[in-house]
């Protein structure tokens, strides 16, 4: 894995927990509306492999989660990024939501990166 500063770290993984937050409140609120959950379910569950795998890297830790869900993980996050690039492009710049959907961008880059990494060894 390549290095990453701190600050990087730091920012990635509140961009983690912000996606999942905002996930977790989703699921809540779609559950009492009595929605499908499927898919927000698949999605919070990459976001929290995405961030543990991340989390582990950077503090040598194993990994603990399966090769099914690491590539299961990797392949919802790739999912997630055009979405982001597209409302990055939509987002005012010099903005706040600009700065997070930015970082969320790079955050999800490296998870997959390192999911990547991790399956191949």
């Amino acid at each position: 894995m390549q290095i990453v500063s701190n600050e990087i770290k730091t920012e990635s993984i509140k961009a983690f927990q912000s996606a999942i937050r905002k996930s977790e409140n989703a699921l809540e609120n779609m559950a009492q509306k009595g929605s499908n959950t499927t898919l927000i379910k698949k999605r919070l569950h990459a976001l929290q492999v995405g961030l543990a795998v991340l989390e582990s890297n950077w503090d040598q830790r194993p990994c603990n989660y399966n090769r099914e869900e690491l590539a299961e993980a990797r392949n919802v996050l790739i999912g997630l990024l055009p979405s982001l690039q597209n409302m990055l492009e939509k987002a005012k710049a010099g903005s706040p939501q600009k700065t997070l959907i930015e970082r969320r961008i790079k955050a999800f880059e490296m998870a997959v990166a390192a999911i990547e990494e991790t399956l191949n060894q």
